[in-house]
């Protein structure tokens, strides 16, 4: 049992509270991302300790079934993505962690509670499935369709790869000028339905290595699959409600790669080190913070997100 700290808002939250996720039950308490201490443990418990600081992650894993043992925790037999989904999450006072072993990392003694917090979900889901899954290499030209807390990550992490060039593309200007600031050479804002139009001028014709699909709409999946090169990489992250036409008749000899995937929380540690160096900042993701009292206004304004300029929200639990 952890009791929460600090906690979060994620794009997924909203496409369930869309009907996007029809097996989320009613009533279920949302959020799979948090900070906590521990209260109490289970016999079965043998990596932590009531008092812990722990950083709860977005996917619980058993680390002893077929899927486990590939590393593909998402999928694990007995916990995967659960929480907020089909167990109550961690949008509240106390949440139930089942598989603690694997399910949570110590908090480092001298780490800020926002950068641990990003951890949970945002960093490792921008890496796994849209960098890693893309296969960023040095040298790349690379589009990540969709600016928001997901692209942003995406954005943080591809520069770990050094690629040549980082094609941001979205509505909203304002998270446009945030990417620039995180590391974006080209900015494109795809409001007039030329942004596909605008990426092959840009490169002469030729597409990008890697198109990072960071929304879960049929508009910018369509963008993707428009800008890509002959031999590239389409990595699909964001969460789709709806389906989208997938352009065989366009793209069946063009030696492309589609790649889709629920993040496994695999390079969690990896990132944990690089952020408690300092290397990596994601803090700066952070634009509101809130009581989680103040639960119904965090979801207001995480849901208006062009109008409040919003991208990370975070609710604090001061009454526990």
């Amino acid at each position: 049992m952890v009791r929460i700290t600090t906690s979060t808002i994620c794009g997924t939250d909203l496409h369930i509270l869309k009907g996007d996720l029809p097996l989320v039950a009613e009533g279920r308490v949302l959020g799979h991302e948090a900070i906590g201490v521990v209260e109490e443990v289970g016999a079965g418990v043998s990596e932590f300790k009531v008092g812990d600081k722990v950083i709860v992650s977005c996917v619980t894993a058993c680390l002893k079934c077929d899927f486990c043992k590939k590393s593909m925790y998402s999928h694990c037999r007995k916990g995967g993505w659960i929480l907020g989904y089909l167990i109550d999450g961690t949008q509240a006072e106390y949440v139930r962690i089942p598989h603690a072993d694997g399910s949570l990392y110590k908090f480092p003694s001298d780490a800020n509670d926002e950068d641990m917090l990003m951890l949970s979900d945002i960093l490792p889901t921008g890496f796994e499935c849209g960098v890693l899954n893309g296969e960023v290499k040095p040298g790349d030209t690379i589009a990540i369709v969709g600016a928001g807390p997901i692209g942003l990550a995406v954005l943080l992490t591809a520069q770990f790869y050094s690629p040549a060039a980082i094609i941001m593309i979205d509505l909203d200007d304002k998270r446009l000028t945030v990417a620039k600031s995180f590391g974006a050479t080209t900015l494109i804002n795809s409001s007039n339905g030329d942004a596909a139009e605008q990426v092959m001028k840009l490169t002469n014709g030729a597409g990008v290595d890697a198109a990072i699909e960071a929304v879960g709409v049929p508009a910018t999946f369509d963008i993707c699959q428009a800008i890509v090169a002959v031999g590239g990489r389409i990595a699909n992250v964001g969460v789709h409600g709806k389906p989208v036409e997938l352009h065989l008749e366009k793209l069946w000899d063009r030696n492309i790669a589609l790649t889709t995937r629920l993040v496994d929380t695999a390079a969690t540690p990896m990132l944990l080190k690089v952020v408690s160096s300092g290397k990596l900042q994601p803090a700066k993701l952070v634009t509101h913070r809130f009581d989680m009292n103040e639960i119904l206004k965090a979801y207001e304004t995480f849901g208006n997100a062009a109008k409040e300029g919003a991208l990370k929200v975070v609710l604090t639990n001061k009454a526990v």
